[in-house]
């Protein structure tokens, strides 16, 4: 539940709150090719990497799956747990062994409404991995279909 201290990266869960989903973490595995969910299924938890890689997906009529992300160390897999109607907005995989620790969506979101400062922790947490997120799928939409690439955000 950490992230890179640069600016363009979500900041990490701070320290107290992190302690606290810890201790309902479970440590999980999955080999490679595991799906971990699917596009609109339920958002029934969450995950953090430890090690291994988990591509983002998105499903194309006629076509593979189109990778929107890799996810690694420290990263978060899976954000819609946390806002109705709790479904997954893309799918994830695991592209190579993946060992993570889960977390169950019902009983974070419980934690979370029982104490209102950890629940506004998470809840900005979240949001700045979905901002960094957005923004950097710009960056690969304009790298694939803007006349020149992306070059800088302007």
């Amino acid at each position: 539940m950490n992230a890179s201290p640069t600016s363009s990266m979500p900041r990490a869960l701070p320290a107290e709150h992190r302690q606290r989903l810890m201790r309902i973490a479970r440590e999980v595995s999955f080999p490679q090719g595991a799906r971990l969910f699917e596009e609109g299924g339920q958002a029934d938890r969450f995950w953090i990497v430890r090690t291994g890689t988990v591509d983002l997906d998105m499903r194309v009529p006629d076509r593979r799956p189109a990778v929107i992300e890799s996810l690694r160390h420290n990263e978060l897999v899976g954000w819609s747990w946390l806002f109705a109607p709790h479904a997954y907005h893309l799918g994830a995989e695991a592209t190579t062994p993946v060992r993570a620790y889960e977390f169950d969506a019902t009983a974070v979101r419980a934690m979370c409404h029982d104490d209102p400062a950890l629940g506004l922790a998470v809840a900005e947490w979240v949001g700045d991995v979905l901002a960094h997120r957005l923004r950097s799928a710009r960056t690969r939409l304009l790298d694939l279909y803007a006349p020149h690439g992306s070059g800088s955000l302007r």
